[in-house]
């Protein structure tokens, strides 16, 4: 029977997509390694939560995966029916007025 590892964090390690978002680009562990400038293994740690992220790797990898650093902590690509989905796709105008909608339908209570 294979030894299952424990993460070596007190809180357990911090919560992340970054498997997500670099399966949303395509991308193998080999790959977003040399564009981040750390080793396979460095990413392979990291998905698997035997390692934490620090700041400057957090925006390296937001930096090679093409989002926002908050979209690794914060938003799974992979779910077509979440939000940001639709909300990426809209023109700053029509972000405007879908906040505007939203914050109405928050005002309005409607069940």
């Amino acid at each position: 029977m294979a030894k299952r590892v424990q993460p070596r964090f007190k809180n357990g390690p911090r919560r992340h997509f970054v498997r997500q978002w670099r399966e949303y680009r395509n991308l193998t562990q080999d790959q977003l390694a040399e564009r981040v400038g750390v080793t396979p293994g460095t990413i392979s740690q990291l998905e698997t939560g035997r390692i934490n992220y620090r700041q400057p790797l957090l925006e390296a990898l937001a930096d090679a995966l093409q989002c926002r650093p908050g979209d690794i902590l914060n938003v799974d690509p992979t779910q077509d029916d979440a939000i940001w989905s639709l909300w990426e796709t809209l023109e700053p105008a029509q972000r405007r007025q879908a906040f505007q909608i939203i914050e109405t339908f928050k005002k309005t209570g409607s069940d």
